[in-house]
């Protein structure tokens, strides 16, 4: 199972590297030229103490100097100080080169995957963002892809890096002297045992992190959007100290994983001084007796002081790899997540459909084992009015999200214009509907920008005409900028009839021959509601309508009604003729009757 969450992020990862080859190709040749200088270091000093300096022979292996010994000392002093600097500028090269190009990799990689997850996410069933909280999705949009660059740009060249100049070190100090590298290796299970150690522990501390931030994000993300709420029971306090909990839970699992860090970096620098002491003391010691230079006790010194650098390194490095695995599993699982509904092989693309609803045996439940719908079976005409009645929790939102194939039925079929929703293409069976909701969804832009979220090619006068017919034009003009008004998230800077207006435009422009409205006219007032009244006439003419709705009007003027309980349609027909026949149509148009009157009454009508 494991195995199966980790192949389509695997997929992606390996897609983009081989696109980015010739790249990674110039960023292992700076990586291996950063090793070489590291190498190099300390070997121009070996060579001027011992064969300048004290005037000893050229090893065999540095034959190639010799031609730059020929006539005294100062010649030979010059060329191989300068090669010091020669050697700072190399490893400068090839650092900036290599940090450069990974870090551009890493930044279009994390660019790539995060839009690989918002466009996967916005595929997935409603079920699924309604199981997860949206705070603990922006983290793993976020947080988690950009986990991923750092571990690319730190983790892999970087590693790769410190890695080679750690191996270069110990073959090159085994090789001018056994004896003396013996004690530099047995240093070396101490300082795996603590890596690996801190790997596994930082590992489930990073877990519990992200699990923990991502709990903050949402949080955050369901108070700000209930900021209204909060104000109003004067909650302020209390979402205060909710959120203080939340956040102290990650402040102490951060300072855990810190601690853990600086302790075990505390005890590799510990390992380290032993290590130089043990070197320097026992390398001076065979100098003295003339078994050793010293230029190698140089070599050795620089590399012991230059090799817990990259143990160092490497250490940190295990515990970035440790969060970025956390970081993979998390994205991967999401990845992995298939939408509840797909389109199939051989969907075809409806053609434009007059709006014919047929109903067949319908049942639905949302994998709990309780219906919602119960053999439900009904037809709705082209260009019918249909009003959708029942009590809360009826099934009625339910019924209108197979309509869009939200989801899908567990028996029965769903068809429009004879064909089974199932085989058309979701979107293009999205696009002959329109919807307007009980809570209008208005984007954080120009009224202009939402009215065309409707149609996204249209032009300023089909703008203005669709605000018009929704009778939101005049307003529009009355704002600050007109079109160009900026409006808060949600809509949150206008009023909830003109919201309802706007969207009513975005439907108006999208042209859709059915249209789906869910309690259009709750919670306006009597100004407003004649006015998306006279919009939404406008709006129904010629079209199939599927209205849920409480409104008497809408209920007396529709042609059809459809009148449901505990998921099943109980009554259907005119209004006239439920009157008659229908026991729990009349209760339940009392109660709207009334709801009505002491709504007016409420509005001072």
């Amino acid at each position: 199972m494991q195995r199966g969450k980790r192949t389509r992020l695997k997929q992606f990862v390996l897609a983009h590297f081989s696109e980015v080859k010739g790249s990674l190709l110039v960023a292992t040749l700076c990586t291996l030229g950063l090793t070489l200088t590291d190498l190099l270091r300390p070997w121009p000093l070996k060579i001027i103490f011992d064969n300048i300096l004290l005037g000893k022979p050229l090893p065999p292996y540095l034959s190639f100097l010799k031609g730059a010994f020929q006539g005294g000392k100062t010649v030979p002093l010059v060329v191989v100080s300068f090669t010091i600097i020669l050697i700072a500028l190399l490893k400068s090269v090839s650092s900036y080169s290599q940090l450069y190009i990974t870090s551009r990799i890493g930044y279009r990689m994390a660019h790539r995957l995060r839009s690989e997850l918002f466009i996967h996410l916005q595929r997935l069933s409603i079920s699924f963002h309604k199981r997860l909280r949206s705070g603990e999705l922006l983290t793993k949009i976020t947080g988690d892809t950009n986990t991923l660059k750092d571990a690319f740009t730190d983790v892999s060249l970087t590693f790769v890096s410190e890695l080679l100049t750690l191996v270069g070190m110990l073959v090159i100090m085994f090789l001018l002297d056994w004896r003396l590298s013996l004690i530099v290796f047995a240093t070396f299970p101490v300082l795996v045992f603590i890596s690996f150690y801190r790997y596994r522990k930082v590992k489930d501390s990073a877990r519990r992190q992200r699990k923990a931030e991502g709990k903050i994000a949402s949080r955050i993300s369901e108070i700000f959007t209930s900021v209204p709420v909060v104000h109003a029971f004067s909650r302020e306090k209390y979402e205060e100290r909710r959120f203080e909990a939340e956040s102290m839970r990650t402040v102490e699992e951060s300072v855990r994983t810190a601690r853990m860090e600086a302790a075990a970096a505390r005890a590799v620098d510990i390992i380290s001084a032993i290590g130089t002491w043990a070197v320097i003391l026992f390398g001076s010691m065979r100098v003295l007796a003339g078994q050793m230079t010293p230029g190698n006790v140089l070599v050795f010194a620089a590399y012991m002081n230059s090799m817990y650098g990259p143990v160092r390194s490497l250490a940190k490095l295990s515990t970035k790899f440790s969060k970025a695995m956390v970081s993979a599993q998390r994205v991967g699982e999401i990845l992995e997540v298939e939408p509840e509904v797909q389109d199939s092989p051989d969907a075809i693309k409806p053609e434009r459909l007059t709006g014919r609803i047929v109903f067949e045996d319908v049942s639905f439940n949302y994998a709990d084992g309780k219906d919602v719908l119960r053999k439900v079976s009904f037809t709705i005409l082209p260009g019918q009015q249909v009003a959708l009645l029942g009590h809360s929790g009826a099934g009625k939102t339910t019924l209108i999200s197979l309509i869009l194939r939200f989801f899908d039925p567990r028996s029965g079929s769903v068809s429009i214009d004879g064909g089974d929703v199932k085989k058309y293409q979701r979107e293009s069976l999205r696009n002959e509907i329109g919807i307007i909701l009980q809570d209008s969804i208005l984007f954080g832009a120009t009224i202009k920008e939402n009215i065309a979220y409707g149609k996204l090619d249209a032009t300023m006068d089909e703008i203005v005409a669709a605000a018009k017919a929704a009778n939101a034009h005049d307003f529009i003009l009355e704002l600050e900028n007109a079109y160009d008004t900026m409006i808060g998230e949600r809509g949150g800077t206008l009023s909830g009839g003109q919201r309802q207006r706007i969207a009513i435009a975005r439907t108006f422009i999208r042209n859709a021959p059915i249209l789906i409205m869910d309690e259009p006219m709750t919670g306006l007032d009597i100004e407003s509601e004649v006015a998306v009244r006279d919009a939404m006439k406008r709006l129904m003419a010629g079209k199939t309508c599927l209205v849920i709705t409480h409104d008497y009007q809408t209920v007396v003027e529709s042609d059809l009604l459809l009148v449901m309980d505990e998921g099943q349609i109980v009554a259907q027909g005119q209004h006239s003729e439920l009157l008659a026949r229908s026991e729990h149509y009349r209760r339940l148009f009392a109660l709207q009757v009334v709801g009505n009157e002491e709504h007016a009454v409420a509005m001072g009508t």
